[in-house]
């Protein structure tokens, strides 16, 4: 049966699937511009990036592409409110934002009709955020990458806010690597979508370096750990060098922070410069995040290739049993 659309505000996608939006410049406008020809919300990640940079690479995508951009902004972030205000000014279609939780950003959003997707990992959350006037939200679980709010697994974890949440589009997320999976998150649990982010790092558009994508490739079940963030988060990631330097208790601190870039910050180490540093090809010094699930795929492959396998198994076993 064909997939339904996802409507988010007055913004339709044809597939029902937003890529993740990854930081630091792991999800730019070269991959936001063919996620959304494909008819998906493509998303470019938004924090740990100076403000005119990440508004000319909105401008760039909204004007290469009819289909929907949408921009991740952590709150974390201590530019929050200018890299919000930012990218509403640059002409972003939607705001997704997570790693913490921000009241304000529904009124922002409210006055500049601008829809808000908020990225929650608990009931307690989903049910504010769809009180204050989230136009969607995400339901981000124990499998994800990056910054983890939970270690609850995603289909433990959906029900429950599916019970809460009735009156905007509910989306999963959390390891999630292929069409058979979201078929069975929107059919058998009640998804409205999916997001998606550590398959489109094994894209040919995602402009990650090449040791970033070979560190995916090779990974292994037991290569993927969990970490613990400066932001005050666990994360999940490969398992690098500059990781097991952390495990084996050397200081891996910056001798000075550069960037001033969250509200609260434990200095145990730069994690934008970390991130920056596999990003460009410094994987053995640099923290490299992926979902639960990176280690079972096995190709790079162009992002039209990726929607349209995606799209052919899920529709080939969706049945919209709901």
């Amino acid at each position: 049966m064909k997939l339904p659309e996802l409507k988010i505000g007055p913004f339709i996608a044809r597939i029902p699937l937003i890529q993740g939006g990854m930081s630091i410049r792991v999800s730019t406008s070269a991959l936001a511009i063919p996620v959304a020809e494909c008819g998906g919300i493509g998303t470019i990640g938004g924090s740990g990036v100076p403000l005119l940079e990440l508004q000319e690479d909105i401008r760039r995508a909204k004007a290469a592409t009819d289909g929907v951009i949408a921009v991740n902004i952590m709150y974390a972030m201590k530019e929050f409110y200018d890299l919000v205000m930012g990218s509403i000014e640059a002409g972003v279609d939607m705001i997704i934002t997570g790693a913490g939780f921000s009241r304000d950003i529904f009124k922002i959003g409210k006055k500049h009709n601008v829809p808000i997707v908020s990225i929650v990992s608990s009931a307690a959350f989903a049910r504010l955020a769809e009180k204050l006037g989230a136009a969607a939200i995400v339901v981000e679980a124990a499998e994800a990458g990056g910054h983890l709010g939970t270690d609850v697994p995603l289909r433990e974890l959906f029900p429950d806010i599916r019970k809460v949440v009735t009156t905007v589009p509910l989306i999963a997320a959390g390891g999630v690597i292929n069409g058979f999976e979201m078929a069975e998150m929107m059919d058998k649990y009640g998804a409205d979508g999916v997001q998606i982010a550590s398959r489109f790092v094994l894209s040919d558009e995602c402009s990650v370096s090449q040791a970033f994508k070979e560190t995916y490739l090779k990974a292994q079940k037991e290569d993927i750990v969990e970490v613990q963030s400066p932001v005050g988060m666990t994360g999940r990631a490969i398992k690098t060098p500059f990781i097991k330097k952390m495990e084996q208790g050397e200081d891996v601190a910056a001798p000075k922070c550069k960037f001033k870039c969250l509200k609260k910050c434990s200095y145990k180490y730069c994690i934008n410069d970390r991130l920056m540093a596999s990003c460009t090809g410094d994987v053995e010094n640099g923290l490299v995040f992926c979902g639960a699930n990176a280690y079972k795929m096995t190709e790079i492959l162009p992002v039209k290739e990726i929607f349209k396998r995606f799209v052919r198994d899920a529709e080939s076993v969706y049945k919209e049993n709901r």
